[in-house]
């Protein structure tokens, strides 16, 4: 059975002056605004590619606690980000790549399996397998 998660958005104008709202079912965002601005010119409000990178930080995150589990580890600290480049390309605008950028704490972990297992989690995730853009990873163990 499939999960169906949703989320909504508004538009009222046009591209330049219009005003959005994107909204999601959980009501972690509820009418919060977006629009060109906040897009293209680094305004307040939010914008498709930083949801979209927060999508995948965390989704990729979530794959990498689970791939550590079955490897028999657990981490006491993870922090993913995520750079969503959106590039004007012939015939518009494409998300070109993510920069994915991981440290963590993962007590019994060296070097070589970290980077194993992080990159069996970037190619596994959900939205990686969605993203036809290059997926780079950094990832970084702390001690």
């Amino acid at each position: 059975m499939a999960i169906v998660r949703k989320a909504s958005a508004r538009w009222s104008g046009g591209l330049k002056d219009g005003k959005g709202a994107i909204s999601t079912e959980s009501g972690a965002l509820d009418a919060y605004p977006y629009g060109f601005a906040a897009r293209f010119e680094g305004q307040k409000g939010t914008n498709p590619e930083e949801l979209l990178g927060a999508a995948h930080a965390g989704c990729f995150t979530m794959a990498l606690s689970l791939i550590l589990g079955e490897a028999k580890l657990v981490a006491t600290e993870m922090e993913t980000t995520a750079k969503v480049s959106l590039d004007q390309v012939e015939g518009g605008y494409a998300i070109t790549k993510v920069e994915l950028t991981l440290t963590a704490r993962i007590p019994g972990a060296d070097q070589a399996s970290f980077q194993e297992l992080a990159n069996m989690a970037k190619a596994n995730c959900p939205l990686s397998k969605v993203i036809k853009a290059d997926i780079s990873l950094n990832a970084t163990l702390l001690s």
